[in-house]
């Protein structure tokens, strides 16, 4: 079974489970006060495993195990990390973006109690923005029907969470900074780990682009 399936897995019944105990979903969100005042660290990492509702844990989880599964197989290719360590890292990989893309939301709200977020969604953007380093042309398709390249998709993706963020729109509660923040990170975190693979990387962008 695949590292990305395992992670769909626990989530889900993490989630689920959360979603009808309010008392476990406090103590698993990222709660940037309880963090910093009862140093409860764990909340870094559970608070990947934890969503609002069906609609946020649906359209992550299906996001992620349709991207995770490439990006794993690359890690686990031999000129990467091998099948045995390939998968191990992608596991690192994921949850160290849980944990970067809330770094800017713990910084701002750590002496607040008021504030809480929880999802996976950093992490996912973190195997997007890893998959488009792979594929950067490879067509996706906007709602199921329009094509797409995923390198296009990331800068507009990119673009709408600087603006949301920005924006900062009444009522919206959706955790943008940690969007754009678990991009950057999987972009950075993946040239990083692999740094002689930077020339293969420009030779998608290069050679594969579509005359």
């Amino acid at each position: 079974m695949s590292v990305t399936l395992i992670i769909v897995i626990i989530t889900v019944l993490v989630s689920y489970q959360c979603f009808n105990n309010f008392q476990l979903k406090s103590k698993l969100v990222h709660h940037p006060y309880s963090v910093q005042q009862n140093k409860e660290y764990h909340r870094w990492i559970t608070s990947g495993l934890v969503h609002r509702d069906w609609i946020h844990l649906g359209i992550n989880m299906f996001v992620f195990y349709q991207f995770g599964m490439a990006v794993e197989n690359n890690f686990s290719r031999p000129d990467y990390f091998g099948p045995t360590m390939g998968p191990i890292i992608f596991l690192l990989f994921y949850v160290l973006g849980i944990v970067a893309s809330d770094l800017p939301y713990f910084a701002k709200y750590k002496n607040n109690p008021q504030h809480s977020s929880a999802g996976a969604s950093g992490a996912v953007s973190a195997i997007l923005f890893a998959y488009m380093l792979f594929y950067p042309w490879v067509p996706l398709y906007l709602y199921g029907i329009i094509p797409i390249f995923s390198i296009v998709a990331g800068i507009l993706y990119l673009g709408y969470e600087t603006y949301a963020h920005n924006k900062n729109r009444t009522g919206d509660t959706t955790n943008h900074l940690a969007h754009i923040f678990g991009a950057v990170y999987g972009l950075l975190a993946l040239i990083a780990l692999k740094p002689s693979k930077i020339t293969d990387y420009l030779n998608n962008l290069i050679e594969g682009f579509p005359l």
